[in-house]
């Protein structure tokens, strides 16, 4: 086989261009023993593409069940609802805790002011008992 023409099918092989029987000259070439050393590094390769064509795999595989998935998935949803409940728990504490702090300010307020309205009503309170205390004293004089 000329050194020429089996270089121009490597060229076409690492390109992915040659037809099953140029593969299959260049594997009778690389497997027969004569190789130009420029062309060592292929040897290998077609050797180990011929040793291993005639390998199989004989463990056998085991597929899981489908049953793992679903069961997955249950224990999934459970924790999801767990999350759900935990969430809305310490959401309503803390809206509790705002609304407690809301009613204070205004009990707050609504105090203050009852007491400014308690105040001007006992200097009212204070202002009529001079009224009283002044007709009284009038009706005795008119009297």
């Amino acid at each position: 086989m000329e050194l020429a023409n089996i270089e121009k099918l490597v060229e076409k092989y690492l390109n992915a261009e040659t037809s099953l029987q140029e593969e299959t000259t260049l594997r009778n070439y690389f497997t027969g023993g004569k190789v130009a050393p420029h062309l060592q590094e292929y040897e290998y390769m077609f050797n180990y593409f011929t040793t291993t064509k005639d390998e199989t795999y004989t463990k056998t595989i085991q597929l899981e069940p489908k049953k793992s998935k679903k069961r997955n998935l249950k224990w999934l949803s459970v924790a999801a609802s767990v999350m759900l409940l935990f969430s809305v728990y310490i959401g309503k504490t803390i809206y509790n805790k705002a609304q407690e702090r809301e009613a204070e300010k205004i009990y707050a307020q609504v105090s203050k002011g009852l007491m400014l309205l308690s105040t001007n009503l006992k200097k009212g309170e204070q202002a009529v008992a001079t009224l009283y205390t002044y007709e009284n004293t009038v009706n005795k004089i008119l009297k």
